[in-house]
């Protein structure tokens, strides 16, 4: 009989490292399929959270038109409800400023010109907004203003960095206990200004504006007076279309 060359003996050692990579390989293969199936669940709840906010947006909008129908045909007038969300905007710098309205800037994260931040809208955030009035302007946003803020100029605080909201799955991942998920939970927490309002306000970056097309009037007038600082309501949606 021929001799029949042996084969050379595989190291115990690299069976024990095939096999490890091997039951890696399939622990990630089960892991991605189980993320995968956890993902495609999570989209449709997404998709369904987002349906049930558009139907209360609209029947809200039809609710403030029938009532003010109403009142006009028994030759009254309907007054809204105090606004609870307010957009407020640094709009001039700090030379010069008392110490009093530079705090009052601080605690609303306004350290630069043009940075803006949502305010719950109360008898303290009211009292402060009056001390910092001629160094900011502020309004009540509707809903176009906020959807617009938070898909183009969104930036979420993530371990104390400006992280741009690409996916929602950062949203989650820092929000996710206070149940919002996704964009549209964020901008519908905002503008009902609901319990987990604090969170979702400190959750965003303030927003980095641009200068206004067409520049400012004058910053150091009030807006009632033809100038730019102050209380402006709903007019502070048409100057954040030129800011965006």
């Amino acid at each position: 009989m021929a001799d029949t060359k042996k084969l050379p003996k595989v190291p115990e050692t690299l069976l024990k490292r095939r096999k490890h990579r091997a039951e890696a390989k399939t622990k990630a293969l089960k892991a991605a399929e189980v993320n995968k199936k956890k993902q495609h669940l999570k989209k449709g709840i997404i998709f369904k959270r987002a349906e049930k906010y558009v139907r209360e947006y609209r029947a809200r909008e039809s609710d403030l038109l029938r009532l003010k129908r109403q009142a006009k045909k028994a030759g009254n007038y309907y007054v809204e409800a105090e606004p609870k969300l307010a957009f407020v905007m640094r709009i001039r710098g700090i030379n010069g400023i008392h110490p009093r309205p530079r705090k009052v800037l601080q605690l609303f994260r306004l350290r630069q010109i043009n940075n803006g931040v949502f305010v719950k809208l109360n008898r303290a955030t009211l009292n402060m907004l009056k001390i910092a009035e001629p160094y900011i302007t502020w309004g009540v946003p509707n809903l176009k203003t906020v959807r617009e803020l938070v898909y183009k100029r969104g930036y979420g605080k993530v371990d104390r960095q400006r992280i741009p909201l690409t996916d929602n799955a950062i949203i989650e991942k820092q929000l996710g206990g206070k149940d919002i998920l996704c964009m549209e939970d964020l901008i519908h927490e905002l503008l009902t200004v609901g319990e987990n309002f604090k969170a979702a306000s400190n959750f965003l970056w303030p927003f980095k504006l641009n200068t206004p097309n067409g520049g400012w009037r004058r910053k150091y007038n009030h807006f009632n007076d033809g100038g730019d600082f102050g209380f402006r309501d709903d007019k502070i949606n048409a100057l954040l279309r030129r800011m965006t």
